[in-house]
């Protein structure tokens, strides 16, 4: 039995890796503030013996009398309008929330994986995105908050693995989609859904040729756990290859839920990324990791989800 830490443990991702390392029988030290987190998200862990929550701001100094194993860094703002809404906040979650993660890391000598993105490519000169890659990002442009929070988590974390030797995994984690996916995340795939659901008109902001990559949570989660199980201490895209512009996924959900929502275009906000592919060559070597799940199903799981909400 493991003891393991995650913070953002009531967001989407955070969630899911709580029920992934509680049914592996290990014991869950959750920390939240419940800043784009929900309660609902954990509420079937609360009974459960091996889960321990902490409502708390990773800003703050985390006291544990108990030795960590693993930590998974989860905690901060993840969609455009959770990260625009919350600018300074999200670069001090990716600053000092992250070093205290770390400290706290090096405290208990534990592996600690950090959840990075794809956002640190921003809008990539290079297709598919590998992780040599430096990427193309804007530091003042409104994205530049998240996009730059998590190029410095990847800087810090890698500065204490140099500096202090500590055991470090760096997760660029693409874009990941299922059940517990706030309804007004403001993402492509629960927006849609939900727009479709209610017979509301989709928003399409450019003309819906942008591409995204989109990988279930179960695989995402895989992904993850297999490289925090690793002795790898460099950068891993976790995601799904499979290419697909914002009009054909509006396609596709069309035809999962019928209805009579139209297409409104918007204009395309400021350095919004117009290619987005993972190079998974170094998971599927390093990891044996590649997504199983196919996009229909995962679409059919995430849609019977929303579905059960309403």
């Amino acid at each position: 039995m493991k003891n393991v830490l995650i913070s953002g443990v009531a967001g989407f991702i955070g969630s899911h890796l709580s029920d992934y390392f509680l049914k592996e029988n290990h014991r869950v030290f959750g920390i939240d503030n419940f800043l784009t987190g929900s309660l609902e998200n954990i509420r079937h862990n609360m009974t459960n013996k091996n889960f321990y929550f902490i409502e708390s701001d990773i800003l703050n100094e985390i006291n544990l009398e108990q030795k960590l194993d693993y930590i998974l860094h989860f905690a901060s703002p993840a969609s455009p309008d959770d990260y625009l809404k919350h600018p300074i906040k999200t670069l001090q979650i990716g600053s000092k929330g992250t070093e205290n993660m770390l400290n706290l890391a090096k405290k208990n000598n534990a592996r600690i994986l950090v959840a990075s993105t794809s956002e640190i490519y921003g809008d990539p000169l290079e297709h598919p995105q590998n992780e040599l890659y430096y990427g193309n990002v804007n530091p003042i442009g409104p994205r530049g908050v998240y996009d730059e929070a998590k190029r410095y988590l990847e800087a810090l974390t890698s500065a204490y693995k140099k500096k202090v030797n500590l055991n470090i995994s760096i997760a660029r984690i693409f874009n990941t989609f299922g059940p517990r996916m706030r309804i007004n995340d403001g993402r492509a795939i629960p927006t849609f859904i939900n727009q479709s659901i209610n017979n509301n008109d989709f928003t399409v902001y450019g003309d819906g040729s942008q591409t995204r990559s989109f990988c279930y949570i179960d695989d995402t989660i895989r992904g993850i756990v297999s490289l925090l199980k690793s002795k790898y201490t460099l950068p891993v895209n976790i995601g799904n290859p499979y290419e697909i512009s914002i009009l054909e996924l509006i396609n596709i959900i069309k035809e999962l839920v019928p209805g009579n929502s139209k297409i409104i275009f918007k204009d395309l906000p400021e350095n919004d990324p117009k290619k987005r592919c993972p190079d998974i060559t170094l998971a599927q070597k390093l990891l044996g990791w590649s997504p199983k799940i196919e996009i229909l199903d995962g679409l059919n799981k995430t849609i019977e989800y929303y579905r059960s909400l309403n």
